[in-house]
Formats: C-alpha cells, sequence, structure tokens
C-alpha cells in the first residue's frame, strides 16, 4: 500500500475520533445544562404545589442520577462503544457490584422508607446515627446534619433507619432539666415559691406548661431542687443558659450560703 494513502487512512480516522470526542464532549455540557434546568423546572414545579422540602430534595436527587446515567450512556453511543453490549456486560456486572455495595443500596432502600414514613423533615433537629444537628437533606444515600457547632455531617440513610431516631422539633416545646443545690439552712419551699416567681421573667419561657420547682431529693449538702422550664426547641440554649442565671440571680440576691456536705461524728465513750 502506498506511503500517501496510509497518512491519508491515518489522516481519516484521526479526523473522526476527533469529531466523536468533540462531540462527546459537547453533547456532556450539553446534556449538564439540560440537566440542570430540568432540575430547576422540576423543584419550581413542587414548590408551587407546596410539596414538603423533604421530598423535592429527594426527588432533585433521584431525577438528577438518573439523568445522568441517560447522558453517559448516550455519550458513549455518540463515542461508538455499543450500548447494548455496555448494557450486557453491567448486567453480568450487576450481581458483584449488589454484592460489593450492598451497604449502598440498603442506604438507598432506607433513604425511600425515610421520605415516604417521614419521622423527620428538612429544617427539623434530631438526634439520629450518633448526631445531633438540624436535617439540612434527605439525599439517595446519606442523610446531611448540620451540627449546633456549625459542622456538616453526613450519616448513612441505613444507620438512621435501624437506630432510634430523636425529633426535637416535632412537638409544639420541650423540657429544659436543671437542678439547684440548696443549703440545709435555706427553706426549701421559700425558695421554690421564688424561683417560681422568677422562671416567668425568662424570655421564651412559656406560660403554659408552667415552669416545674420541686424537691428531688435530700442530700449530705443539704435539698436538692428541679428546675424544670418549657420552651420551644429553637430557644433550648438561650433558656438553659438564661436560667442557670436565674438561678444565681435568686440566690445571691437572697444570701442563701454555699451548699457543702455536713457529717456529724459520735463518739462513743470508752468501756
Amino acid at each position: 500500500m502506498p506511503e500517501w494513502m496510509n497518512s491519508q487512512a491515518l489522516t481519516a480516522y484521526a479526523l473522526n475520533a476527533g469529531t466523536k470526542v468533540l462531540g462527546a464532549i459537547v453533547l456532556w455540557v450539553i446534556g449538564g445544562l439540560v440537566i440542570n434546568f430540568v432540575i430547576k423546572l422540576s423543584t419550581a414545579s413542587m414548590t408551587s404545589h407546596k410539596v414538603d422540602p423533604t421530598l423535592i430534595k429527594y426527588a432533585d436527587s433521584s431525577i438528577r442520577v438518573l439523568l445522568r446515567i441517560v447522558l453517559v450512556i448516550a455519550i458513549l453511543s455518540v463515542v461508538g462503544i455499543e450500548t447494548t453490549s455496555f448494557a450486557a456486560l453491567l448486567a453480568a456486572a450487576g450481581l458483584a457490584i449488589g454484592a460489593a455495595w450492598s451497604g449502598l443500596l440498603s442506604n438507598f432502600a432506607a433513604g425511600a422508607f425515610l421520605v415516604v414514613l417521614r419521622p423527620f423533615k428538612v429544617g427539623d433537629m434530631i438526634t439520629a446515627g450518633g448526631v445531633t444537628g438540624d436535617v439540612e437533606e434527605v439525599g439517595l444515600f446519606v442523610t446531611t446534619l448540620k451540627t449546633v457547632d456549625n459542622l456538616r455531617v453526613y450519616v448513612g440513610n441505613s444507620k438512621i433507619f435501624s437506630d432510634n431516631i430523636v425529633n426535637y422539633t416535632h412537638n409544639p416545646y420541650r423540657r429544659v432539666d436543671l437542678k439547684c443545690q440548696l443549703a440545709h439552712t435555706v427553706d426549701p419551699r421559700d425558695a421554690i415559691a421564688k424561683l417560681k416567681a422568677r422562671l416567668p421573667q425568662i424570655p421564651n419561657v412559656i406560660a403554659t406548661p408552667a415552669p416545674d420547682v420541686e424537691i428531688i431529693e435530700f442530700n449530705a449538702a443539704g435539698t436538692l431542687l428541679g428546675v424544670r422550664p418549657y420552651c420551644h426547641n429553637n430557644h433550648y440554649w438561650q433558656v438553659f443558659f438564661d436560667t442557670n442565671k436565674a438561678i444565681q440571680e435568686v440566690g445571691a440576691s437572697n444570701v442563701w450560703p454555699v451548699p457543702a456536705p455536713h457529717q456529724v461524728l459520735l463518739q462513743r465513750p470508752a468501756s
């Protein structure tokens, strides 16, 4: 074969390959823009119909993954790879992938159940999988939480679904549990009355149910009181710290002595 024919064939091959690669790149860029447009359209439609934000985020993740798979298959067709062969190869490897990714698949199934059963929604504060924080997103495989110290934590859906879930936001209020140790010389009934009068003055302490101040136990230092105001979960830590300050203020204004353990030693006379 003449040399000029070989160079012509190589040039034609290079042009054909370059055209396919360029077409794949263009398809990837345009496909990405189309996917983003579809996601925005879907989100806007569900938002206008007042669909729950948790379901919106989960649906967006599902649509994005599905469209990306379709886009990859389309790009493989443009490049010249037989998609039927690719699908057959994917099906043959499905068993092995399923065994290797059993945890991932269980996370996917758990995510679907979390969206359907709705033990919590986006914006709720929960404790799940050993993490406490505000729910930002229930994804296909993980749930995103923002902790109180401003950390983003990703927890596997299966770990959340298989563990106890504490939802702090679901109920309209929660109780703040604190203690107040009194000295032996302080009248507990008088202390209870003064604390009950002071607690409603704390911002965001709700009136119903009224704050509880009761005797928990008698110990070596004196009387131990339980101080329990109620508030919405969003105000929990503010009420927690302000209640501690209120206990200190009431004690200081009434000159309560510092509680300290007292012991009585009896000496038996020598026989």
